[in-house]
């Protein structure tokens, strides 16, 4: 155990060697932390998963470095279908300790599987669409909904608490028997799933509703059936019959043939042109809340399309702007290349930093004659030096296999010496291995233009020979 003031080892005593602090009860609260923490694997172990949580919560209010009760927390809330909350119960976890930690493990089992992330953020969609569905009373499609969310993540605690919600508001009391089973079957001790499984235990099983109803079933159980209708009780007396058990059965089966005949030819009929009625209302209402996000979707557009065109005018303006700023940093630069030179013409090193910020492609034609006289006059004089320096450094990155510093530095090397063949040969080769293939095939052109009958200029067409038949 650490001081958690200095972060020194503490030995059996209550005094941290370190810093001198009181330790005692710090090491009280660490092990309360730790008694939660027990309590709450124990009831994990046994799928109480509701208790484990209040539990690994408690702990880690007593002590929030405890790494292993926020790791167990984590487990338990993706095992509910909370994968959010155990990521970021992860994630702290791995801040709190960064080395040597199963957080990274749980994590990189999310992040690298695709197919789980995908069902995983269409499980929280479709859920949230669910939950709109209700807000807006549209409970069949809400049940639609939640059916798909448990398809692709049966293990949704707080799916199937819902679907049960919605099928005891239905009625349908036996399948919110088996929606409240099936939660307190992955949480045994979840409150809400016993409620639910009661309410309908309640409504599916005949039960007693007073003591004269107590009275009248004991006194002749025989002569009585009971039923629940909703929250009542009804108690119909067993009417005796005269007839012969042959009797009897024609009279079952004549009654079932009538009843379904009724139900044919009154009840069906009518029953379809409900749900019918009922279909076409609900499409009609999808149909105009399609049409109203077309309608804003294309309000989008043209807002998207208005803001495009001032972004356009806008860079126009800034694109104007720089080029003045660039070409009034190329002279600074130039100048003070040129007072480096005066001052001490063996600094390198100063003058290529100078000459950085002058590129004649950038700024073009707008700069005066001059210019280009200085410019030119100063190349002449240390343009060889600034070559080789940069040429050397590029050349050991190439070597090193660094492209992108090898292409920056045998381009002012170029720049300031285009008639050495090794610079030019050496940055088409670091554009084809930095994946360039265009300034590749533009550099080795050079090369096979400008530096004919040279070993260099064979091995620049052979390149190209190559780059051709690769089809790039």
């Amino acid at each position: 155990m650490k001081c958690n003031r200095c972060g020194t080892e503490l030995n059996k005593g209550d005094i941290c060697p370190g810093c001198g602090a009181n330790v005692r009860t710090y090491r009280r609260l660490v092990s309360l932390s730790n008694v939660y923490y027990n309590d709450g694997l124990e009831r994990a172990g046994v799928r109480d998963l509701t208790g484990a949580t209040e539990a690994l919560k408690q702990s880690l209010k007593l002590d929030k470095n405890n790494i292993d009760a926020r790791n167990l927390l984590g487990l338990i809330y993706y095992e509910t279908g909370e994968v959010v909350a155990a990521l970021s119960e992860w994630v702290i976890s791995k801040n709190l300790k960064a080395e040597d930690n199963i957080a990274d493990y749980y994590m990189d089992t999310v992040r690298n599987s695709p197919s789980k992330l995908d069902d995983i953020n269409q499980t929280i969609k479709k859920f949230n669409i669910a939950l709109n569905y209700c807000h807006q009373d549209s409970l069949d499609l809400a049940v639609i909904q939640l059916k798909k969310v448990l398809s692709l993540n049966s293990g949704f605690i707080k799916a199937h608490l819902l679907l049960c919600l919605l099928y005891l508001k239905g009625g349908n009391w036996d399948r919110a028997k088996i929606e409240a089973q099936k939660s307190l079957k992955l949480d045994t001790g979840n409150v809400l799933a016993k409620k639910y499984l009661k309410e309908a235990d309640s409504m599916l099983l005949p039960g007693e509703s007073g003591k004269l109803v107590s009275d009248i079933a004991a006194a002749d159980s025989d002569d009585v059936i009971r039923y629940n209708s909703g929250n009542e009780m009804i108690i119909q007396p067993v009417k005796k019959s005269a007839i012969t058990r042959t009797g009897s059965i024609w009279g079952i089966v004549l009654g079932i043939v009538l009843g379904l005949a009724a139900a044919c030819f009154l009840i069906l009929p009518q029953r379809i042109v409900s749900i019918n009625s009922s279909n076409q209302q609900k499409i009609t209402q999808i149909s105009e809340e399609s049409d109203a996000k077309s309608a804003k979707i294309n309000e989008y557009e043209q807002q998207i399309a208005t803001l495009q065109t001032q972004i356009d005018t806008l860079q126009t303006q800034v694109t104007d702007y720089e080029g003045v700023d660039s070409t009034s940093a190329a002279m600074n630069s130039l100048m003070k290349a040129v007072s480096i030179y005066l001052a001490n013409p063996s600094d390198v090193e100063g003058m290529a930093k100078a000459l950085s910020k002058v590129d004649l492609d950038a700024i073009g034609d707008d700069v005066s004659p001059e210019f280009k006289s200085l410019y030119d006059s100063l190349m002449s004089l240390v343009g060889p030096q600034l070559a080789t320096s940069y040429y050397n450094t590029g050349y050991e990155a190439y070597k090193l296999d660094d492209y992108a510093t090898a292409i920056a530095n045998l381009s002012k090397a170029y720049q300031y010496n285009s008639g050495d063949v090794n610079t030019l040969y050496y940055l088409a080769n670091s554009y084809y291995a930095n994946g360039d293939i265009d300034k590749a095939k533009e550099s080795y052109d050079l090369v096979v233009n400008n530096f004919p009958n040279t070993q260099s200029a064979q091995a620049a067409q052979t390149k190209l020979a190559e780059i051709n038949n690769s089809g790039n």
